[in-house]
């Protein structure tokens, strides 16, 4: 395995593993390697001749007061499981690297940037757009991993991807839960174990919303119960819970029949601010 950490480098090795035919999966990631990041890494290691993974925090996707300072950097841990998943490089290039002197380019994809945490974490997502633009264009992957956890972010790489006529295909895999429910996250490292217990009222309440909405129930009383689930807790404050169409993340005013939607939310648990969703089919 090898760790490159200079542009220049990582591309010149890019354009080689193309020009000698081999295909090239890519998943990025912030570091703090958890369970989730694995489980993309074991099905770009099957569907592709060479796994690249990138480890960098972005600080241009962290908002004022955010937690960029404080994110776990366990980058040794992060090797080691790395090795383990059959990865053949890490990319992992400096803040300077990324975002030289005088930097002044950015990606914002409007269409799906303004609402859910795009209201609650201005500039996130342009900060988002922007460095995973900036990876493709270093790593050139054919195929490029991001999971469902993060929902907005896929619809966004997705557009960005399309609208800018990139030659990468973008893969959606599953959430990764832990045995308890909770969506994995390298932020549950920031909870106590009373705010880790606190916040399995995530997937409670997504658990229970999706028998409502199989029956029928209407938006407001979906919403009305899951406030209730999560609102028993004593740590927890709501940022928002949404009923969304998949595919244009704009509110859904009634649920028909045979209709799929996504139900979203961002908590904060404590000091620690939670995402979670699941797409939902009324029967």
């Amino acid at each position: 395995m090898r760790v490159i950490r200079k542009n220049s480098i990582m591309q010149k090795v890019a354009d080689r593993l193309r020009e000698e035919g081999k295909s090239i999966g890519f998943v990025p990631t912030l570091g703090a390697l958890h369970q989730g990041h694995l489980s993309l890494m074991e099905r770009a290691r099957r569907e592709n001749d060479i796994l690249i993974i990138s480890i960098f925090i972005n600080p241009t996707q962290f908002g004022p007061g955010e937690d960029y300072k404080r994110y776990p950097r366990p980058f040794e841990k992060d090797k080691l499981l790395a090795r383990r998943e059959g990865v053949d490089i890490i990319f992992y290039p400096s803040v300077s690297e990324m975002y030289g002197k005088g930097y002044s380019t950015y990606v914002e994809v409007e269409k799906f940037s303004k609402s859910l945490c795009g209201l609650f974490r201005p500039g996130h997502f342009r900060g988002v757009a922007s460095v995973v633009c900036k990876l493709f264009n270093i790593v050139k992957p054919n195929v490029a991993y991001f999971g469902q956890k993060d929902y907005q972010q896929l619809k966004i790489i997705k557009r960005m991807v399309e609208d800018l006529n990139m030659e990468v295909e973008i893969r959606e895999c599953a959430i990764v839960r832990e045995p308890d429910g909770l969506a994995i996250s390298s932020r549950n490292s920031y909870l106590s174990s009373q705010e880790r217990k606190e916040a399995l009222s995530l997937y409670k309440a997504l658990k229970c919303v999706k028998s409502l909405i199989k029956v029928g129930s209407s938006i407001s009383d979906v919403v009305s119960e899951m406030e209730k689930i999560i609102q028993r807790e004593s740590h927890a404050k709501i940022d928002y819970i949404e009923i969304v169409d998949p595919l244009t993340l704009e509110d859904v005013k009634t649920i028909r029949p045979g209709k799929k939607v996504l139900v979203a939310l961002a908590v904060w648990i404590g000091n620690t601010r939670l995402i979670d969703n699941m797409l939902v089919r009324r029967m």
